[in-house]
């Protein structure tokens, strides 16, 4: 659906005639603001949403038992009043991203102050920093610091099955671990075969057997449907994961340390060193 909305009657008519000849279902609206409206209040809709499952990821990984996974899709099967969000590592793309900004530049020409739609781009912006503390930790208990560990990071776009790598969480990510000294970096994404990360530029390694038991992490950053997640858990030693992309897994859990899973603060797998 497309909506469209003219200076004058007129107008709204003509770009609606228009637009019908390529797209099915338009939807007329009173005057241009109105759709432009309406566009930014689908973008921040999404935006606010992502930003209160991200916070409750950050929250469930405090918390013994509870997953954040879990607790979406059992909130999804109301019949009404309720509409499933994700967490992941950040927001990308462009107009998700941008538009709660656009519209709080916007209100403050009318002395007011959308806070809470500020509020909540800035909680997606966190992401990828919060991933990136999860990932030292992770390794710091697997007793390597990240400045020795060699960190292959899987898919660079900024959603799956796509080559777009605007404002991608993954490359961010990248970034913060270029700067905090993990410098063994390597990705890759069959949409993506080369990108800049801070003035270097790194091509797409080859996804092997040998790529993932050389890597002391793995992070999921973006879950393309390509990816054999059971393969990847199978060969890594540890695997981040910030898109739930090893739900289906079997075998390896122990390996898994999964974005709002509840105790991240500890792997699984050497937990029980600490309790002990």
């Amino acid at each position: 659906p497309v909506v469209v909305g003219g200076v004058t009657k007129t107008c709204t008519k003509l770009a609606a005639d228009i637009t019908r000849k390529v797209v099915v279902e338009v939807k007329e609206l009173s005057n241009p603001k109105a759709a432009e409206m309406t566009k930014l209040l689908e973008n921040i809709f999404r935006s606010v949403n992502i930003a209160l499952v991200n916070e409750l990821a950050q929250l469930c990984d405090r918390m013994e038992g509870v997953d954040i996974w879990e607790v979406v899709e059992a909130a999804a099967t109301k019949p009404f009043g309720f509409m499933p969000f994700r967490p992941g590592p950040g927001i990308g793309g462009h107009c998700i991203l941008v538009d709660p900004y656009y519209l709080s530049w916007k209100a403050r020409e009318y002395d007011f102050h959308t806070s809470f739609i500020e509020l909540a781009a800035q909680t997606n912006e966190n992401m990828p920093y919060y991933v990136l503390d999860l990932i030292i930790r992770s390794l710091s208990h697997h007793g390597v610091a990240i400045r020795d560990a060699k960190i292959l990071v899987l898919g660079a776009a900024f959603k799956k099955n796509v080559d777009d790598v605007r404002n991608s969480p993954a490359i961010k990510l990248m970034e913060l671990l270029y700067n905090r000294g993990g410098r063994k970096m390597e990705y890759n994404d069959p949409w993506v075969p080369t990108l800049r990360v801070n003035g270097k530029v790194y091509k797409s390694k080859k996804l092997t057997a040998q790529l993932l038991r050389d890597s002391d992490c793995v992070v999921i950053a973006t879950d393309h449907d390509a990816y054999d997640y059971q393969e990847i858990v199978k060969q890594a030693k540890l695997v981040v994961d910030t898109r739930n992309a090893t739900k289906a897994t079997t075998g390896g859990r122990h390996k898994i340390v999964k974005l709002g899973h509840g105790n991240n603060s500890i792997p699984e797998s050497l937990r029980h060193r600490e309790e002990h």
